[in-house]
């Protein structure tokens, strides 16, 4: 199914299509919304991660924290479209050519809009050095929909919250990283 031929969502509720949800979803041939993804695994000078924390409209209660990041726009590299979701969402600017990766890659299905969706991602390692401050003037409606706030994490505190964190094992890649990057891109499992 093309993404005009599905405005708002199949079952008519008025929650988003793939076309609300961004020119980056496309349907694929099993009827999921599909898109390509970038995220930033931003690292300040005290070795703090960059992350949003996002609610499930369906059930707001619950929360989850995530990097910084989006859909890849058509013709866009992937490094160039961290870059741009990294200023985006956050205001913080990073040339695409100082990321380092892909150090990490991953396939998701997860609920986003009250659809199910399916998102191929490249996670690239940056640092910065006393960051501006942080802001969410460029959010979109959609963001506005279900992102809350950004926030640094030291990685002894994130280990220690209770919400959800995407990707799961964020916490031991990022202390793999501090160091550096040894040029290997990690590959999660699938994730559902």
């Amino acid at each position: 199914m093309r993404p005009e031929a599905w405005p708002q969502g199949p079952a008519g509720d008025g929650s988003p299509g793939p076309t609300q949800l961004g020119p980056d979803w496309v349907v694929g041939e099993d009827g999921v919304p599909f898109r390509r993804g970038a995220r930033v695994i931003l690292l300040d000078e005290h070795d703090r991660v960059l992350l949003v924390r996002g609610h499930d409209v369906d059930q707001p209660e619950r929360t989850w924290w995530f990097t910084v990041g989006g859909g890849i726009d058509a013709g866009e590299s992937a490094h160039d479209a961290a870059a741009r979701e990294l200023f985006e969402e956050t205001g913080l600017r990073v040339a695409a050519s100082d990321l380092v990766g892909p150090v990490l890659r991953r396939r998701a299905v997860f609920d986003f809009w009250r659809r199910t969706v399916r998102q191929d991602e490249e996670f690239f390692l940056a640092r910065v050095t006393r960051p501006e401050a942080v802001t969410t003037a460029g959010w979109t409606d959609v963001e506005r929909g279900f992102m809350d706030e950004v926030r640094w994490w030291h990685l002894d505190e994130l280990d220690q919250v209770r919400e959800e964190i995407f990707p799961a094992p964020l916490v031991s890649v990022v202390r793999a990283l501090l160091g550096g990057w040894d040029g290997v891109t990690r590959v999660l499992p699938d994730q559902a």
